[in-house]
């Protein structure tokens, strides 16, 4: 899965400062959602986060609900949002804006 989504200027510091230290329990929920590898870039001069992740269950609504279910997470997404600039040309169910995989290596 890949994603995009802007950054506030003045909260790059911040964001990175979260990912240092990105708090077990949320880690651990991802992983329990079958969630596997993910990145996050930043291109700070256009001020772009992209986001990479690998899904390795067999459902991924069931998945990505229980997820979001968690009440860490959330916490963890209140903070990390007030630092994001989701893009208008997203869809109106996302946050991030998903992007459609147009080559792949192995």
């Amino acid at each position: 899965m890949g994603m995009v989504i802007g950054i506030k200027p003045e909260k790059i510091s911040t964001y990175r400062g979260l990912h240092a230290q990105a708090w077990p329990q949320v880690l651990a929920k991802m992983t329990e959602g079958n969630i596997r590898n993910f990145s996050i870039f930043l291109h700070e001069a256009e001020c772009l986060l992209s986001g990479y992740w690998e899904y390795h269950g067999g459902d991924l609504e069931k998945d990505m609900a229980l997820v979001a279910a968690d009440l860490k997470t959330q916490e963890w997404w209140a903070l990390t949002d007030e630092c994001q600039r989701p893009l208008p040309g997203r869809a109106k169910s996302e946050h991030w804006a998903m992007m459609k995989e147009v080559f792949y290596h192995a």
